[in-house]
């Protein structure tokens, strides 16, 4: 019972941290003179805030340090309870949007997943679109992660939280001895690379507001856009390749990136096997795919055939979402390779979803040991990556969250498919929530969205959501007998 007080109080403490996240939109509403957003706003603010000091009123006397336990309790509650406070400015500004489908929408935004059940997005208020893409930024690092950054100082250990949160298995690294240090070095280099996106976007054509939630949602490869169409409304090539560029930057380990700065050196980019093997699949998957639809004779030139296969390839794969043409059209090879790539191309300690590279390459790694360990049982093989031992705990870790990740793939669509969707939607919709990549093919494919879903439907969608950006153990670990147990 102390223990779940000092979740509860820890709870607290982040909603008021959050509820300082309605500062944004409250600022747009003032630009752009909307009040009457402004006071919907303001309200959603104060709910938030007096909900969060309310509860760390009522636990005040239960502080201390969390266990591994309770740190998965509070990570994975937490990231349940954000979407639906994030949920208030959404039901009172747009008429007839059930809790469901705005819950979905949030859930979509802070996991970084981009699927989206509105419409209507180019007439949207500017404070509601800088709501949607601000959740998709917050959501790109780790609400998480930028509260470990504050609560030590609150009296809260974070140490728990950020092994809970973090993704990936290499995760006990740090870039720092302390790790509110770790998370607020992570946070600068975001900050600044969002910054960049900001003035490159609006030097390519777009206008402030475009400018600030296309880059919000591309460092959290998020997806969200402020037009029904995506990027395809610009049809700007320029704009097409800067958003490549920062798409490709947000994939990679935001460590590399903190340590390339640090150094002042490209060095770290060389270094990380992660990144480079990341980046090596997906650009030479652009190529592979453009030739494939010449081939096709989708496209009328390699050119043509280049621009919309690297453009729409990087974004799935980077587990961005934004589209410029409907490649659900494409021959069926090439969507399903874009989906393949989204489930393991991006890097651990990036913004993006998935299996992750790293995950990735020890898989493979381990293959060709058990090839060596045939021919010659009794070597002693270690496994390593980029230089570094990989221990055989690890290996096991991997091994069973691949398992976790294809049986939850594979439960999620027979539920689908049992509430009566057909298959190509139901797969491709869980393979797309559970990556956080947003469009799928069929009903749900990049010229649709998931309003069609029924409210069963959208919370199945939700849960592949949630459990994707957490990475399944997280939040499956709260329904094993053994996590309840003293």
């Amino acid at each position: 019972m102390q223990r779940t007080l000092i979740v509860v109080h820890a709870l607290g403490l982040m909603l008021v941290v959050f509820s300082a996240a309605y500062v944004i939109p409250v600022a747009s509403s003032l630009i752009y003179g909307d009040y009457t957003m402004l006071l919907d706003f303001l309200l959603a603010m104060v709910w938030t805030f007096s909900s969060g000091v309310l509860m760390w009123l009522l636990t005040r006397h239960h502080k201390g340090e969390l266990s591994i336990r309770h740190g998965y309790l509070l990570v994975a509650t937490m990231w349940a309870m954000m979407p639906a406070f994030a949920t208030i400015p959404l039901l009172m500004m747009i008429p007839g949007l059930s809790f469901t489908d705005a819950y979905f929408e949030t859930m979509s935004g802070l996991t970084t997943t981009g699927a989206t059940v509105l419409t209507g997005l180019d007439s949207m208020p500017p404070a509601i679109n800088i709501w949607r893409h601000e959740l998709n930024w917050l959501g790109g690092l780790g609400i998480i992660v930028l509260a470990v950054a504050i609560l030590p100082l609150l009296g809260v250990g974070g140490r728990q939280l950020f092994k809970a949160e973090t993704p990936g298995p290499m995760k006990d690294s740090a870039l720092t001895p302390r790790i509110a240090e770790t998370a607020r070095n992570l946070w600068a280099v975001y900050l600044a690379i969002t910054l960049a996106c900001i003035a490159a976007l609006k030097w390519a054509g777009m206008d402030w507001l475009d400018a600030v939630c296309h880059a919000f949602s591309t460092m959290g490869l998020g997806g969200f856009s402020t037009h029904d169409a995506s990027v395809g409304y610009f049809n700007s090539p320029l704009i097409e390749f800067v958003l490549i560029v920062f798409m490709l930057l947000s994939v990679v380990n935001f460590a590399t990136h903190f340590m390339a700065w640090r150094g002042r050196s490209l060095a770290a980019y060389r270094d990380d096997l992660e990144a480079f093997s990341s980046w090596g699949l997906i650009l030479g998957s652009c190529v592979g795919v453009a030739i494939f639809l010449r081939w096709q004779g989708v496209y009328p030139d390699f050119w043509t055939a280049l621009r919309h296969a690297s453009f729409n390839l990087v974004s799935i794969a980077t587990s961005s979402g934004f589209a410029t043409v409907d490649f659900a059209q494409w021959p069926i090879f090439a969507p399903m390779w874009m989906m393949f790539l989204a489930c393991t191309v991006a890097s651990a300690g990036s913004s993006g979803g998935g299996i992750k590279m790293i995950r990735t390459l020890i898989l493979i790694k381990q293959a060709g040991r058990e090839f060596v360990k045939l021919l010659h049982p009794n070597v002693v093989n270690p496994m390593k990556i980029g230089g570094h031992v990989v221990s055989n705990n690890i290996v096991f870790s991997v091994l069973g969250f691949i398992f976790l990740y294809f049986m939850t793939t594979v439960t999620l669509t027979f539920v689908l498919l049992i509430s009566g969707m057909d298959y190509i939607s139901a797969f491709s919709a869980i393979v797309a929530c559970i990556n956080n990549f947003g469009p799928g093919l069929g009903t749900v494919g990049p010229a649709g969205n998931y309003q069609g879903l029924t409210d069963f439907q959208t919370w199945v969608c939700t849960f592949a959501m949630l459990i994707g950006r957490l990475e399944i153990f997280t939040v499956l670990i709260l329904f094993t007998p053994h996590f309840w147990r003293r």
